[in-house]
């Protein structure tokens, strides 16, 4: 699938594709409901319906990912919710073993994350893997997320790359359309994101199940 020889940097997404997307979808999809309810004292469905409504706007925007936006909206801190959930924090299968490829390879490798610099902070206290990377780099340190074409050219200002040899691994598919659009060649998605969720059959991109389907023949898995 991949010609690793025409790479030299590898740009990696953290939610989704080096982590289980299950922690973050467990969060705002069944804690967060639940713990609005005991506030607004509603029920648990009503719950649910207006966060829906609410966090259903600006999606893909800088706004939609930040912690500090939604705490102060939702008149909670959404730090200290994530906190308690923090056990759930998992790699993905065959993460650590491709980083170490990576590295290993020389190549360059950052992670590009759209997380909130708290939410980074909350899930490397328990799976640090921050020390694989030459930068790790946070859309809200560029003013852009990665969905925007600001993001691409901010972040080349800063680690410089040539689109032409990058990969970029990414379960989000608008964000994979706005790095196509930059100029990066070689894009892939996840299939699987999220462990406890169906698999993906209808994406845009080349995807994978797990990180061994790209390792270069001789590598170990």
């Amino acid at each position: 699938m991949l010609d690793w020889n025409l790479i030299d940097t590898v740009l990696l997404d953290m939610d989704g594709t080096l982590l289980d997307l299950h922690f973050d979808n467990f969060f705002w999809t069944e804690h967060l409901p639940k713990m609005y309810a005991q506030q607004q004292s509603i029920s648990e469905d009503e719950s649910s319906a207006r966060l829906r409504d609410r966090l259903g706007s600006d999606v893909g925007t800088l706004q939609w990912y930040c912690l500090d936006h939604w705490s102060e909206q939702l008149g909670m801190d959404l730090p200290a919710l994530k906190r308690e959930l923090r056990h759930m924090v998992a790699i993905r299968p065959f993460a650590i073993e491709f980083l170490h490829h990576l590295r290993a390879q020389e190549l360059d490798v950052v992670m590009v994350t759209n997380a909130h610099r708290t939410t980074l902070e909350i899930k490397m206290e328990e799976i640090d893997i921050t020390g694989w990377f030459d930068r790790v780099v946070l859309s809200h340190d560029l003013r852009a997320p990665k969905e925007d074409q600001a993001f691409w050219h901010r972040l080349q200002a800063l680690h410089p790359f040539d689109p032409a040899r990058t990969l970029l691994i990414d379960d989000t598919e608008r964000v994979l359309e706005s790095a196509r659009d930059y100029g990066i060649a070689h894009l892939l998605t996840l299939l699987q994101p999220d462990s406890r969720r169906q698999k993906r059959i209808d994406t845009c991109f080349p995807g994978i199940h797990h990180f061994d389907e790209i390792m270069p023949a001789g590598a170990a898995p």
